[in-house]
């Protein structure tokens, strides 16, 4: 695999009012493996996101958009980069003003390249595709908050990214949601798109990646597959996966 072809970071440190979120933190996303980055809630999972987006600047380390350094320059010398990678945030991130369509259009029409039909056919398409194309004239308000993750996902989809960032996207969701969310994931993973996501939802997460990242107390402890995870001997991992009453996380 060539470094155009991955996102990473290497060595990043980063803290907030003097906590470290993370320490000397290596991560890896290769396109075409699906990752999930695991922890408790406030661990850093969704700082990991915003670093690798360059939302956030570490304190120190790099950050790489295939083989470019986003650490230290203006955006708008990364933005043409970031434009392959797409993010579906935690609460959905949609405009209360706008309806479904329109959110699902926004950066196209912003970008301005498109015509109007061509946009509006493009948003049926990434619609029909998580299976809410009858809201497209609805607004926000108006829409559960399992059509509301699923019209994130659409808006997502829009500008055709390699990479698609997923924040707890099954967070207060009931199963049927979470069944629907996982199966958007599976069908995307399969039309060739790389998804890497955080999450405390172990179901979700086995469901849908097939390699494992375990952030605790600032440190990457654990990086591997599903089998090597459930057999491994790390007791914060084991923890993780089953809590008991005298839990390291109570």
């Amino acid at each position: 695999m060539s470094s155009s072809d991955a996102i990473r970071m290497e060595k990043v440190c980063y803290s907030v009012g003097g906590r470290k979120i993370l320490q000397d933190f290596d991560f890896c996303l290769e396109r075409g493996v699906n990752r999930t980055i695991l922890g408790i809630s406030g661990a850093g999972k969704t700082t990991i996101l915003k670093l690798l987006l360059g939302l956030l600047q570490p304190d120190s380390g790099q950050v790489f958009i295939g083989d470019l350094c986003i650490t230290g320059i203006p955006e708008s010398q990364f933005m043409q980069r970031r434009k392959r990678i797409a993010i579906v945030f935690q609460g959905g991130a949609l405009f209360d003003s706008m309806t479904v369509g329109e959110n699902v259009g926004y950066r196209l029409f912003e970008e301005g390249r498109l015509s109007r039909n061509e946009i509006e056919r493009i948003v049926l398409e990434k619609l029909r595709f998580v299976g809410v194309e009858t809201a497209l004239d609805l607004y926000p308000a108006e829409l559960s908050g399992g059509m509301k993750k699923r019209v994130a996902i659409a808006r997502a989809l829009a500008a055709d990214p390699d990479y698609i960032f997923f924040d707890e996207p099954t967070t207060g969701l009931d199963p049927i949601g979470v069944y629907n969310i996982c199966s958007l994931m599976q069908r995307l993973q399969g039309e060739g798109k790389t998804t890497l996501m955080v999450t405390h939802d172990l179901d979700t997460a086995f469901a849908t990646s097939q390699r494992f990242t375990f952030l605790h107390q600032a440190q990457m402890l654990f990086e591997g597959s599903e089998a090597e995870m459930r057999s491994s001997q790390i007791p914060e991992v084991r923890e993780f996966l089953q809590p008991t009453e005298g839990s390291l996380f109570v």
